[in-house]
């Protein structure tokens, strides 16, 4: 099964070509160009880069979000007119859970941050295999993502860290009393994973217009509508 993803959820963002269990292609794009200048140019390169062509893609796979709600919308609209032209189904991935499976197995749960701007993290908190969820996710500042989890259930005193959001709030991580933070470092590019995940689960697939984005919080200028819609 061939696999084409995409992840627009961060500035740069990446594409794939996964080929059963093996990665073909996978670019990082240029963080200078908006993913509007860079797609869908970017997913036929790609694909040539892979040596297949689009009419030998079995499946589509898009990130979802949370991140950033321009490049959620490019993304997602990217992959729906493709899937539009060629008939194909298209998996949506949570950004959340491909970090998860970015952080790979071990004993101690992954915690999974992402930076959500306005001092807040969009987050969820994984078990040790990144497959099971404990926490579901939330968008709020990094200490109340910490006092939500314990609240919900006993923190573990161990957790493994990764994502944009977990770089930029180490310190908040560091001090935390009763937390042992491991934090994975800068995360991987996510398109080969999506694809994997896709891979992995078929079932998922969507009709393009059935997928549906994650935002977890509103985006920004509907807050702002509503803001202006109260002060009027």
């Amino acid at each position: 099964m061939t696999v084409l993803s995409l992840d627009t959820t961060s500035r740069a963002g990446s594409v794939a070509v996964v080929l059963d269990g093996q990665v073909l292609c996978e670019h990082v794009g240029d963080p200078q160009r908006t993913h509007g200048e860079r797609l869908p140019g970017e997913l036929m390169r790609a694909l040539d880069a892979a040596g297949r062509r689009l009419d030998q893609v079995d499946l589509l796979a898009v990130a979802a979000g949370p991140g950033s709600f321009t490049g959620l919308r490019v993304g997602i609209a990217a992959m729906q007119g493709i899937a539009q032209a060629t008939g194909l189904r298209i998996v949506p991935v949570s950004v959340l859970e491909a970090l998860a499976h970015a952080a790979g197995e071990g004993t101690d749960p992954v915690g999974t941050w992402v930076d959500a701007q306005r001092g807040q993290v969009f987050a969820a908190l994984f078990d040790g295999s990144g497959r099971t969820m404990l926490a579901e996710p939330s968008a709020l500042p990094p200490g109340d993502t910490l006092e939500a989890w314990a609240a919900a259930s006993p923190c573990p005193p161990r957790i493994r860290f990764i994502g944009d959001g977990a770089v930029r709030y180490a310190d908040v991580l560091a001090r935390a009393r009763g937390l042992r933070a491991v934090v994975l470092g800068e995360p991987p590019p996510l398109a080969s994973i999506i694809g994997a995940i896709a891979r992995a689960h078929p079932e998922r697939a969507v009709l393009p217009h059935a997928v549906v984005p994650i935002y977890i919080r509103r985006p920004d200028a509907e807050l702002a509508r509503l803001r202006r819609q109260r002060g009027g």
